[in-house]
């Protein structure tokens, strides 16, 4: 006879303050973590964002899997909180005040044994700097009435989106001010979970309180790899591909590719740059790439298959961002056999290794980016060991080994917290 321990499933409260149908690599990753936890038998009740009139239609009618996938577990439940666009990206959704409805009643209804809280800092209206949002650090004054734990997973840079978005004179203005109301935001919480080790020391040097590192933020490499190249989005173009994926957004410093371009294509002269994505800054990029003609193309969103083949198919993807936290998209195309030139930002180094699956480029800099990019296009021994190396190098990140972790972590948190009894099984 074999004894063997099987710890009893949880009931996991997850509140996020993105997920389908706004597209961010956010939610996406909230999609795969509930998916995964209902997999394991795991109780979720999932509190997400509302879709509504006030959004672009197009929002509303994206293709990405969301809740109807979810539905078909017995034990998953959901509730939409009441939202209105963010106040400085209409696509995207921020709470309304907890006035308008209560994070305490829905937990008292659910009893978890574990809160998750997925990117809190735009749940507490931080984006807008309190304009909108809930107010209070969400799901908080239930964990303290009943004992139950509650954990933060930090996804966005905050303070440098703070940064982009106000600009370098307010941003001055209220730096003597960041560590105060981090360490505030993150005492509310008994974990606040990084997945890279480079933002967690940024953030506990600005104050930030009960953090550690936990990888969490994984991606597919059974989905995306090397072998996806069976579609192609482009059939019958062969010119060498550079591949942009994510938000068009000021932060994400897309339009610092349209200066970088014309300096590779000198070089370079067939090489084809392709944005894919959308954001409030897609016209102006648009509008700007005409004057490539063809050598520029803005393909708007990707989903699916397409999107598959968009990461198998490029040569290189470009990452021009300096505000990214272990970036999904990055990951994606490396799984997907992609060398990737990026710029060295806080987490960056932490995926690409220079020289072995890509190159990391000085910030704000397009001859030094530029030159990076050309030094894979000329060199194709040089490309085909990145290829090679740029799949292995992140196999550790596969969805399913850092959900394990993750899992993990919650049995530790919930024992410490109460003692959670395992169920013997002859």
């Amino acid at each position: 006879m074999i004894l063997t321990m099987k710890k009893q499933p949880l009931r996991i409260a997850l509140i996020t303050g993105l997920y389908a149908p706004f597209l961010t690599g956010v939610s996406i990753a909230v999609h795969q973590r509930v998916r995964w936890l209902l997999q394991q038998g795991h109780e979720v009740f999932l509190i997400h964002p509302e879709i509504n009139d006030q959004y672009p239609e197009e929002v509303g009618s994206r293709p990405m899997a969301g809740l109807k996938e979810l539905q078909s577990f017995p034990k998953f439940s959901s509730y939409a909180f009441p939202t209105q666009p963010l106040i400085f990206y209409k696509s995207l959704p921020q709470p309304l005040h907890y006035r308008h409805w209560s994070d305490t009643k829905l937990l008292e209804n659910f009893k978890p044994d574990i809160v998750v809280v997925e990117e809190a800092p735009q749940m507490r209206g931080f984006y807008s700097l309190y304009l909108q949002g809930y107010g209070r650090p969400v799901g908080i004054e239930y964990a303290k009435k009943t004992g139950t734990p509650i954990i933060s997973l930090f996804h966005t840079d905050i303070v440098a989106y703070i940064r982009y978005y106000m600009g370098n004179q307010f941003f001055s203005f209220i730096r003597p001010m960041l560590p105060m109301l981090i360490k505030q935001f993150s005492e509310a919480y008994d974990y606040n979970f990084f997945s890279s080790r480079e933002q967690l020391e940024k953030y506990k040097s600005l104050k930030s309180q009960r953090s550690e590192y936990l990888p969490y933020q994984g991606i597919d490499c059974q989905k995306f790899n090397p072998a996806n190249i069976s579609y192609n989005p482009m059939p019958d173009d062969h010119r060498p591909t550079l591949l942009f994926v994510g938000r068009i957004a000021p932060e994400k410093s897309v339009i610092q590719l349209l200066d970088i371009y014309p300096i590779i294509a000198a070089k370079i002269p067939d090489a084809h740059l392709v944005i894919v994505g959308s954001g409030p800054q897609q016209e102006e990029i648009r509008q700007r790439a005409t004057k490539f003609g063809k050598g520029v193309t803005v393909w708007g969103e990707s989903h699916g298959t397409e999107l598959l083949g968009w990461y198998a198919r490029a040569d290189v993807f470009v990452n021009p961002s300096a505000t990214e936290n272990f970036c999904t998209s990055t990951n994606e195309a490396l799984a997907s056999g992609t060398p990737v030139v990026a710029v060295k930002a806080p987490s960056t180094s932490e995926q690409v290794v220079p020289g072995r699956n890509g190159f990391l480029a000085q910030p704000n800099n397009p001859g030094d980016f530029a030159n990076k990019v050309i030094r894979i296009l000329e060199n194709p021994q040089l490309k085909e060991e990145m290829s090679l190396h740029a799949r292995f190098s992140v196999l550790e990140y596969d969805w399913s080994v850092c959900m394990q972790k993750f899992e993990q972590k919650l049995y530790q948190i919930v024992e410490k917290s109460s003692n959670l009894a395992a169920t013997p099984i002859i």
